[in-house]
């Protein structure tokens, strides 16, 4: 049992140093001294002390997290190497993802969503390459089959080709044919799809300008 001889902020990171019998004896989040009520002269055991830093590690934890899914949603498995590569114990990652997931701010299946959305609104592609996208993203191969399964290929290459189609408008067929192909495979589109919106865009804009 010792006691709490000063609290002193540590840098401005909003970290609280504890000094117990006139020595410093560790440091936690300031949210967390503030939850405790700590105050100068109050005392501690082992234990007390033990359970402040792991409450911390936890409130630092889950910062991290916080601050890394404000700026886009985000994957379990993208979360738990982020948290990781900071440096936290597979334990208090674990609890904080148990956390965000009670918050709804992990939900695999909503990223799946909100990532193929993304992609068809701004830079269409095909259902296999958001799949694969979503498995190096570490969603689970059945939750991105399933978020995807409706998806129509050709409709996508479609959206993807328009602006590009009349960017090329004044090539003839050959060359029109040759760039359009070539911008669609490397969205993913198969062979067969391809060939048959390339087909149709270059039908639409010869009726177009005749």
């Amino acid at each position: 049992m010792g006691r709490i001889t000063a609290l002193r902020m540590g840098g401005g990171k909003k970290r609280v140093n504890v000094f117990v019998d006139g020595s410093f004896s560790f440091a936690i989040d300031g949210e967390v001294a503030g939850r405790a009520g700590l105050q100068v002269g109050q005392h501690l055991s082992a234990d007390q002390i033990e359970e402040l830093t792991q409450t911390s590690l936890f409130q630092n934890c889950l910062d991290a997290a916080l601050r890394y899914l404000s700026y886009r949603p985000r994957s379990d498995a993208e979360v738990r190497q982020r948290l990781r590569r900071h440096g936290f114990a597979d334990d208090v990652v674990s609890r904080t993802i148990t956390e965000l997931e009670q918050r709804k701010l992990i939900d695999d299946v909503a990223f799946a969503h909100f990532w193929m959305d993304n992609r068809l609104s701004f830079s269409p592609r095909s259902r296999r390459l958001i799949k694969l996208e979503l498995r190096q993203k570490g969603v689970a191969y059945q939750t991105a089959d399933e978020v995807t399964g409706d998806l129509d290929d050709e409709v996508s290459a479609y959206e993807a080709a328009l602006k590009k189609a009349r960017v090329l408008a004044a090539l003839d067929y050959g060359e029109f044919r040759r760039r359009l192909s070539g911008y669609l495979r490397r969205r993913g589109f198969s062979y067969e799809v391809v060939s048959t919106v390339v087909a149709r865009l270059w039908r639409e804009q010869q009726t177009t300008s005749v």
